[in-house]
């Protein structure tokens, strides 16, 4: 059995599907079920005995204590974080709660639960840390891509929260012995993807009928990785990644974030027309900055697949495809997701920033 945390939400829920198409070992998601956490990405596991699911919260020590002594996993990934920047902006506290507080916690379940094995499965366990590229700061446009050497520089609350997070599970090796891994991912696209992240919300916007917001001149630079690509790399982390190491995993897509919303506009017009045959581009709207906004981020993903024979599948047209379709597909999802806080969340974000 593996224990999942954090596994409701957009990444963990693919990891879960993803894991589960490929084998048969039981999976248990542990998930405090915040706004972004949602057992609708899981519903087709329902009755699988493969699968089950605890509500509950990473820092919840007791709890962690418990699942740890009855089920005895052979590993451990954690998903669970905040993870939205302007969230973070707003309201940092949560993220130091989850983000560090949380992963502290989690982490000294973990130790206590090793500490109780024997030899044999001391040498099987894996602790495995989903991080971000966004611990590393910001590029300019002449920067090489971030490697797994580069120094930390984190600039948002969010991402400070991670990279504490990071050297938590860092010094938990070093001190403690506990055998961890450390990925950190660049933008991650796909299938159930809250819609406050700019693709869903591009959609999700463009098919209402409303204003798509680019932040300033939209020219900041991502790379971008398919989720399922993502999952298939953590799998190989798991598998095979040396112990106390860290694996960048990207999708060797860097581009512009308005090319990312033209490339989304492009896509609806093909595949659902408006009604009055304009494109949706015309609905593009340049909105203020947000506050330290990170103008680059690439990553350098020449480590994981030298090292475990990994590469993305997908190329971002592919990729970027299969996202806006599924969006258009699952309308029911969409709906429910769109609660009266999640338009209260888009109206505080949005609706006071300057055209």
């Amino acid at each position: 059995m593996i224990l999942v945390t954090g596994g409701a939400g957009f990444i963990g829920a693919n990891f879960i599907l993803d894991w589960l198409r490929e084998s048969d070992e039981l999976v248990l998601n542990l998930d405090n079920l915040t706004y972004a956490g949602n057992l609708e990405n899981l519903a087709e596991l329902v009755g699988d005995p493969r699968y089950a699911f605890v509500h509950g919260d990473i820092g919840d020590q007791k709890l962690i204590d418990g699942l740890l002594q009855k089920h005895r996993p052979r590993a451990v990934i954690n998903f669970a974080a905040e993870s939205h920047v302007d969230r973070s902006i707003h309201g940092p506290g949560e993220f130091i709660q989850t983000n560090i507080v949380g992963t502290f916690n989690l982490l000294e379940s973990v130790r206590a639960f090793f500490t109780s094995m024997s030899d044999a499965e001391q040498s099987a366990f894996r602790f495995l840390h989903v991080s971000t590229d966004e611990v590393y700061g910001s590029l300019t446009a002449d920067d090489p891509a971030f490697k797994e050497t580069n120094r930390y520089e984190p600039n948002s609350p969010y991402s400070a929260s991670k990279a504490a997070s990071d050297h938590l599970v860092r010094a938990y090796h070093h001190t403690y012995g506990l055998p961890v891994l450390t990925t950190n991912c660049s933008n991650n696209y796909g299938p159930y993807q809250f819609p406050e992240k700019l693709i869903p919300l591009m959609i999700v916007n463009a098919l209402a009928g409303k204003p798509l917001p680019v932040y300033g001149d939209g020219q900041q630079v991502r790379d971008w990785l398919y989720v399922t690509d993502h999952c298939v790399a953590i799998r190989h982390v798991l598998a095979d990644g040396r112990l106390g190491e860290t694996y960048n995993i990207g999708g060797w897509n860097e581009k512009p974030n308005l090319d990312i919303v033209h490339a989304v506009c492009g896509l609806l017009d093909e595949l659902r027309p408006r009604a009055d045959g304009k494109p949706y581009h015309e609905q593009i709207t340049y909105v203020t900055d947000r506050p330290g906004h990170d103008r680059r981020y690439a990553i350098d993903a020449s480590k994981i697949e030298h090292e475990l024979g990994w590469r993305p599948a997908e190329t971002f047209t592919t990729g970027i495809r299969k996202t806006v379709q599924w969006y258009l597909d699952h309308q029911h999802w969409v709906g429910n997701v769109q609660s009266g806080a999640y338009r209260d969340w888009v109206e505080k974000n949005y609706g006071g920033r300057s055209e």
